[in-house]
């Protein structure tokens, strides 16, 4: 499964790379530092809502389009990773009833 703030920092940087756009452009933007701004696109921080806004403000994205990818990741793992819920019971039923006799 996948850490949440690991897809929030990819989303981040791939959002921020499709811009052709620097961390400094991004950092100074946000008002956040450069270093701080590069731990949270590398899922080593978690951004605080108010700094996620600020980032999003500074790419110029909606934080509703950031979370919705970051959601979508989400949905996909979560499908790649289903595990049987109710576990197969084995058919003994034959066996158990072989030595039973009809009366």
């Amino acid at each position: 499964m996948p850490v949440l703030r690991n897809e929030i920092g990819d989303v981040l940087r791939d959002a921020r790379l499709t811009q052709g756009k620097t961390l400094r452009d991004i950092s100074s933007g946000a008002r956040v530092s450069l270093g701080y701004l590069s731990e949270v696109e590398r899922g080593q921080k978690e951004a605080s809502s108010e700094l996620l806004a600020s980032i999003c403000d500074a790419l110029d994205v909606p934080m509703s389009t950031v979370l919705r990818e970051v959601s979508d990741r989400f949905a996909t793992a979560e499908s790649l990773d289903t595990v049987e819920v109710m576990p197969r019971i084995p058919d003994t039923v034959p066996e158990l009833l072989s030595g039973v006799r009809a009366r």
